[in-house]
């Protein structure tokens, strides 16, 4: 149902992408502001390197079993309407799966465990959006599936996903200022510099990647007012990608080594994260 590629998106994207980053380097050295450091930004390259390794292979595992669950789809109305409305309602869809599945990341511990690495970061910048997790492309497999269950076809979900993806980047960047009516709809970089917060009013607080209406709607959104300190509650202290990867693994487990029931074994591995254990879902 569409003629654009993989390669096609990935050859516009990724050179915007470079000169994005050139202009942010520019802008740290012309505003003397330390946007970009050795350590971090190796750490960044190192947990890119798995995550990209995880990526392609599970591309082809995950693109199969979109295929084989679209023979099952619930609806067709996907098929009978024009390319463009479903074009439009693929990134929405995408993008409230993503929030669902990204506000789990944070509430959920064992999800939290592989996310945690995005966040390890005290920095702000648009190399950050590549700190992403080792186990992040399976994590995301039983989310993601719902959308060729229901119609959608999972050629466009691919592309539209990558697409989406590369939008994440622009927000992760603290030389980009509010943009004006556009807060309202989109998530800009002032709204996800309140999602990398770990002050104590920005934790948790806006999950969408494309757009900032679900946060809106369902009571997670938080608006950039105090500067924002980045990072976790407890950072990492290391620049260790594989330390970084298995550090809240490693936590899990001793905490299951000390549980004294099943349930509560249970409890540590589904519940919230350490942070967050006395809150709701």
């Amino acid at each position: 149902m569409t003629d654009i590629t993989y390669n096609q998106v990935y050859a516009v994207g990724v050179p915007i992408v470079l000169l994005m980053i050139l202009v942010e380097v520019l802008a740290s050295n012309w505003n003397k502001k330390s946007y970009y450091t050795k350590g971090d930004t190796l750490c960044t390259v190192g947990l890119l390197i798995g995550n990209i390794t995880m990526v392609y292979a599970f591309k082809g595992i995950t693109l199969a079993l979109h295929f084989y669950v679209f023979q099952y789809k619930l609806f067709d109305i996907f098929q009978e309407i024009p390319l463009w409305i479903n074009w439009i309602l693929t990134f929405v869809l995408i993008d409230f799966v993503f929030y669902i599945y990204h506000r789990m990341s944070h509430r959920v511990r064992f999800l939290w465990a592989i996310h945690m690495s995005h966040h390890s970061s005290e920095e702000m910048n648009f190399a950050v959006s590549f700190r992403q997790a080792w186990f992040g492309p399976v994590s995301k497999i039983p989310f993601f599936i719902i959308l060729p269950l229901i119609g959608l076809d999972p050629t466009i979900i691919a592309i539209a996903g990558v697409i989406s993806t590369l939008w994440g980047i622009v927000g992760h960047t603290q030389i980009i200022n509010k943009l004006g009516p556009l807060e309202w709809i989109f998530n800009t970089p002032s709204h996800h510099r309140v999602h990398h917060g770990a002050n104590e009013q920005y934790i948790d607080k806006n999950y969408g990647n494309l757009l900032i209406i679900w946060d809106r709607m369902f009571g997670t959104f938080e608006s950039e007012k105090e500067s924002v300190r980045f990072g976790l509650v407890k950072n990492v202290n290391t620049y260790n990608p594989v330390k970084i990867t298995f550090m809240g693994w490693k936590e899990i487990l001793d905490d299951i080594k000390q549980s004294k029931s099943l349930s509560h074994s249970l409890y540590l591995f589904f519940g919230p994260p350490n942070t967050r254990r006395k809150e709701q879902f």
